[in-house]
Order: structure tokens, then sequence, then C-alpha cells
């Protein structure tokens, strides 16, 4: 076996994950406050690549302007889902609001193919080309650096909920709704503040996806290897999508270079199946979660 091509993979491969671990926070911290599970994360990261688009490219914003215009752009997008969408489905079935995220993916997608047309574009680059060689691994500058950019934004939402007031009212409400009401925590703004920042953190994630591969009204199907990803790790378990992430990453990495790319997304459902049958609540989530 050669090692090193093995090292260059793998290392490619937990690259990439990062990047499935960052949009698969975005999924958990809905999960978390609402248990919504929302089938249309790849299209809520998709409007915010098309955002940055619009204002890094359309508008010849400056980078330091179009990132925070398309971050809080897809946050407000966000907020407006939760109110018109989730939040009338207050006390509902969970199927009907998981049935709303099905229809919702299909608008987001109809919206972008209306506004922006279906033809394939490229973000403006932003991220170094130098070469990075980690021994004697190469590694593609993109998906190296928009790990890099994955894992200091993971961190950094990480520490905000560690400490600030609305991240732990969402901790709180994600743990006990009843007890969050007895404490005095606006639930309801809780859920909308879980979908803004959801919302925000997709924007970044599918700002990063799209500057390595380019961007169109199908780059929602990203969204797909994403619920793998938090189905694996544990619908409600922060851990869990983290390395969730990195272990659906490296498993597409290694299936794509040994058995072709056709075998990408086959081996991650194989690899779901096998979780699923051993722990069907995931490898880090609660025996409590409900499943459809």
């Amino acid at each position: 076996m050669d090692w090193a091509y093995l090292f260059e993979i793998s290392l490619t491969g937990i690259a990439s994950g990062g990047l499935y671990a960052l949009a698969a926070l975005a999924f958990v911290i809905v999960y978390k406050a609402t248990k919504v599970v929302n089938i249309a994360i790849g299209e809520v990261l998709m409007m915010g690549a098309y955002l940055f688009f619009t204002f890094g490219a359309t508008m010849a914003l400056p980078l330091w302007a179009a990132v925070p215009a398309a971050v809080l752009g897809t946050g407000l997008v966000g907020a407006i889902i939760e109110r018109t969408m989730m939040r009338p489905l207050l006390g509902e079935p969970p199927i009907s609001a998981f049935m709303v995220t099905v229809g919702l993916a299909s608008v987001l997608m109809g919206l972008v193919e209306m506004i922006w047309t279906a033809d394939q574009r490229r973000l403006p680059e932003f991220m170094p080309n130098k070469p990075v060689t980690i021994g004697d691994a190469f590694l593609a500058p993109k998906v190296f650096y928009g790990a890099l950019l994955s894992a200091v934004l993971i961190v950094a939402v990480l520490l905000v909920f560690r400490y600030w007031r609305g991240g732990v009212a969402l901790r709180a409400t994600a743990s006990d709704q009843a007890a969050a009401y007895s404490m005095g925590i606006n639930v309801t703004r809780v859920f909308s503040l879980s979908w803004v920042v959801a919302g925000m953190i997709a924007a970044v994630s599918g700002i990063i996806v799209g500057s390595i591969g380019g961007i169109s009204s199908t780059m929602g199907v990203f969204g797909l290897s994403v619920l793998v990803v938090v189905i694996v790790g544990g619908l409600d378990s922060v851990l869990g999508a983290l390395l969730g992430g990195l272990l659906i990453g490296w498993i597409e990495a290694l299936a794509g270079a040994y058995l072709g790319g056709e075998y990408k997304l086959l081996a991650t459902f194989i690899v779901l199946v096998v979780v699923l049958m051993i722990r069907p609540y995931g490898l880090f989530g609660t025996h409590e979660i409900e499943r459809l």
C-alpha cells in the first residue's frame, strides 16, 4: 500500500469534513432548540453563496463588506423562515415541520433559478492560491484554507454560545423548554435566534464551498451529505456534528480515491445504515430523539 498517498487522501478528506462539520453545526443548532429537522439546510447554504455572489461580483463590493452582507442577509432569510413557516407549527407533530422544510428546499431552489438562473457561476476569489504541503502530502489550497476558516468559525461559535447570554439561553432551551420558560427565557425568541444563527453559519459554509467548486442551483445537494453527517453523529449533538463531519469527509475521500467518484455517496450511506443499525440515535445522540 502507498502510505504516502493514503496520508494525502486522508488529509484531503478530513479537510473536506471540516466543511461538512460547519454546515452540520448550523443544522444541529436548529434541531437542538426547536426539534425541527431542517432538510433545506443545503438550500439555505446555497442562498448565502448566491448573496455573496450578488454583493461581491454583481455589485462589486469589497470583501470586507460583501461577506458580512451575505451572512446577515442569510440570517434574515432564517428569521423570515422561522416567523412565517415554523412558528405557526408550534405544537404540531414533528412531521409537519419536516415536510415544510422539504417544500422550502424546492422553493429556495426555484427562487435561485428565477433570480440568478441555473447557470454555473464562480465566486470572487478571496483565498490564497499558493500550494499547501504537509510533509510529502499536497493539499488543494482552497480546500485547506476553507477547512481552516471552518475550524476557526466553529471554535468562535462554540465560545460565543458558551459565554454569550443568548447562547446560554439557547442551550437552556435545548436542554429543557419547560424549565427555560419557568426561568423567564423567551423561548419563541430563542427559536427565532436559532434560525438566524443557523442561517448565518450556513452562509459562511456556502461561501467557502462555493469558492471551491463554484455555485449553481443544484448546490443544495451538498445538504444531503450534511444530513448524513448529523444523523451519523446524532441529531442533537454538537460533538457528533463535528466528528461526524470529519468521519464522512474521510470516508468520501477514501471511496473516491480507491473506488471512484461515483461511489462516494454510496459509501457514506453504507456508513449511515451501519451506524443506525448499531446506534439508532447516532454515535453521540441521546436516546430520547424522536425519529421520523
